[in-house]
């Protein structure tokens, strides 16, 4: 997507290259690099300097019969047929998590039009799709640790800025915003936080644990 202006900073890029990640964060980072051309760009080049760095690790000592093993096992291993990639109008990383297109997604409302999908993943961060009808409002919030949210559909606005499809905002503790979508089609938004959000209104916060956000 050439209009995508919000992209990934150095930090995350390597991070998700080295493995060191939540898969909830990589989830989000395969989606956006999936979209953009200069981040993918940039995460090529940083597993390069990984493979280079690996060249001066020294090895590690193997069986002589290590080799011979595995091909004895990739020989009577059981032929699974690969399957048909499916119809979606989903990327392709988020597809696989969904479980093929939009229409798939187990929708649940949190309130004010607000619907969200929370996607299994490893427990140290969350990744949740959202759905915010045009023109409705979020609660004003703050974080606690970091919140990675990519457009995916329609647009929103904050403080910060106008983000629209394939747009990715990095959001930490010294962040507190009040993100509206656009009036017209649907925001949806793939969103992963490594912490609760700090919300700055009762209600939210009473919501809260019920809707795991």
């Amino acid at each position: 997507m050439s209009s995508i202006k919000h992209h990934l900073n150095d930090a995350l890029l390597m991070g998700y290259s080295a493995g060191t990640l939540p898969e909830a964060f990589n989830v989000v980072i395969a989606t956006h690099v999936s979209l953009c051309d200069e981040c993918r760009a940039r995460l090529e080049a940083f597993d390069a300097l990984g493979g280079t760095l690996l060249d001066d690790v020294d090895e590690a000592p193997m069986d002589e019969r290590s080799f011979a093993s595995c091909m004895t096992r990739i020989a009577n291993a059981d032929r699974v047929p690969v399957p048909a990639a499916p119809v979606t109008d989903l990327p392709a990383p988020l597809a696989a998590y969904v479980g093929g297109c939009l229409d798939a997604v187990s929708w649940r409302r949190i309130g004010g039009g607000v619907s969200q999908a929370i996607l299994k993943t490893s427990k140290s961060a969350t990744v949740r799709m959202l759905r915010i009808p045009g023109g409705v409002e979020m609660p004003d919030h703050g974080h606690r640790g970091t919140e990675l949210t990519l457009v995916l559909r329609g647009a929103f606005r904050d403080e910060q800025d106008r983000f629209g499809p394939g747009d990715i905002e990095i959001a930490n503790e010294d962040h507190v915003h009040h993100p509206v979508a656009e009036p017209g089609e649907d925001c949806i938004c793939l969103a992963a936080s490594d912490a609760p959000l700090r919300f700055n209104t009762l209600l939210p916060r009473i919501a809260q644990p019920f809707f795991r956000i």
